[in-house]
C-alpha cells in the first residue's frame, strides 16, 4: 500500500475501512447531516429514491444516490448483501463522491462503519426536533454496534438522567457498558425486559436488525417518542405495521420512506394506512413546516437512510483530511 497522502483537487482519494477511524466528533456529523437536510428543505439537494436490484438469492444491492449542490458534490453509496456468503461480510458499502463542478470522483470509501455513524446521527437530528418536553429516561433495544452508536449521539444532544439497555442477547453482552464514558456509564440500567424498558422510559430507540417487532405497540403511551431504524431486509419493521394508525409518525424524507420502510409498506397495504397521514418529515421540521406533535398518541419516527446523508458524512471525513487532522488516520491510497 502507498504512503497515505490528501487528496487535492482533481486526485481521487481511496480509503478502506482499515485506513481511518470512522468515528467522527459527533458534533461534525450532526452538523453536516443538519445541512444536507437543510439543503433538501430549501430545493439545493436532490433526493431520489432508493434502488434495489436482487439476483435471485445471490446478490441484493441498494443504491443510495443524491446531490448536494451547495456542497458542490454528487454521489452515491452502493451497499451490496450476499446471503449465502460464508466467508467474509454478507454486509458491505462503499461510497463515491464526484465534484459537481467538473464531474471527477473525488473520494471513494469504504462506508460501512460510517453507514453506523450516519444512522445514529439521524436519529439524534429527530431527537432535537421532536422530544418530548421534560424527557429524561431513554432505553435502547439493541446493544450491538449500531446500538451503541445510538447511545453515544443520543448522549451529545441531550441530558438523561437514566438510560437502559436490553436486547435478547443481553446475557452475552453486559460488557458493553464498560467501554462507554463514565459519565454515561454512570446511569445505565440493563432492563429485565423490553417491555419494562419501555414501559420506564420517556424515549425509545429500536436499533435491531430484526425483521419483525420488537416492542408491542400497546405498551406505548401518548407522547413517548420511539425511533426506528431496522434493516435493508424486505419488509422489515420493528413495530407492528397495524400500530400505525394510533401514532404520531415522522420520518426522514416523507417522498422516498413510505415505498422503504416495511411496516409503512404493510400498514398501506393491509390496514388502510395512508402516507398522508405522516406529520412531517426531517426538512419539513427543520424548516418549521411539520406539525408538532400533540402529545396525545406515542410519537413514531423511522428512518431508512438517505443518499444525501451518506454523501454528507463521507464529506466530513474527507474535509478531515483536508484539514490535516490525521489522529486514527492509518494510511489509504490516494490515485
Amino acid at each position: 500500500m502507498t504512503e497515505a497522502k490528501v487528496a487535492r483537487s482533481g486526485e481521487l482519494l481511496i480509503l478502506r475501512q482499515s485506513d481511518f477511524d470512522a468515528r467522527l466528533p459527533e458534533r461534525d456529523v450532526l452538523n453536516a447531516l443538519r445541512a444536507a437536510i437543510a439543503s433538501l428543505a430549501n430545493g439545493s439537494a436532490v433526493q431520489p429514491p432508493q434502488v434495489a436490484g436482487l439476483v435471485a438469492d445471490q446478490l441484493d444491492v441498494i443504491w443510495y444516490s443524491g446531490i448536494l449542490s451547495e456542497q458542490k458534490l454528487f454521489g452515491a453509496k452502493l451497499s451490496p448483501y450476499f446471503p449465502a456468503r460464508k466467508d467474509g461480510p454478507k454486509v458491505t458499502a462503499w461510497t463515491v463522491l464526484l465534484s459537481a463542478e467538473t464531474g471527477d470522483p473525488i473520494l471513494l470509501c469504504d462506508s460501512l462503519a460510517l453507514t453506523t455513524e450516519r444512522t445514529a446521527g439521524t436519529t439524534a437530528l429527530a431527537l432535537e426536533l421532536l422530544m418530548p418536553a421534560g424527557a429524561k429516561r431513554l432505553a435502547i433495544i439493541g446493544v450491538g454496534a449500531v446500538g451503541m452508536a445510538h447511545l453515544r449521539y443520543a448522549s451529545t444532544v441531550h441530558e438523561w438522567n437514566q438510560v437502559q439497555l436490553y436486547s435478547r442477547t443481553i446475557d452475552r453482552n453486559r460488557a458493553v457498558a464498560e467501554k462507554l464514558p463514565p459519565q454515561v456509564r454512570e446511569k445505565i440500567k440493563i432492563a429485565e425486559s423490553a417491555e419494562a424498558a419501555v414501559w420506564d422510559s420517556d424515549v425509545v430507540l429500536l436499533c435491531t436488525s430484526s425483521g419483525s417487532p420488537v416492542i408491542d405497540h400497546r405498551w406505548l403511551r401518548p407522547g413517548q417518542l420511539i425511533t426506528s431504524i431496522t434493516t435493508n431486509a424486505p419488509d422489515a419493521h420493528e413495530i407492528a405495521p397495524e400500530a400505525l394508525t394510533g401514532l404520531e409518525i415522522y420520518c426522514d424524507y416523507r417522498v422516498t420512506t413510505p415505498g422503504v420502510a416495511g411496516e409503512m409498506k404493510l400498514a398501506a397495504r393491509n390496514h388502510s394506512w395512508t402516507p398522508d397521514s405522516i406529520c412531517g418529515d426531517l426538512p419539513q421540521l427543520i424548516s418549521g413546516k411539520a406539525r408538532q406533535p400533540t402529545g396525545r398518541a406515542p410519537i413514531f419516527f423511522r428512518s431508512v437512510g438517505l443518499g444525501i446523508e451518506d454523501i454528507a458524512i463521507a464529506s466530513a471525513l474527507l474535509n478531515s483530511r483536508r484539514r490535516g487532522n490525521e489522529p486514527g488516520f492509518r494510511g489509504g491510497t490516494s490515485r
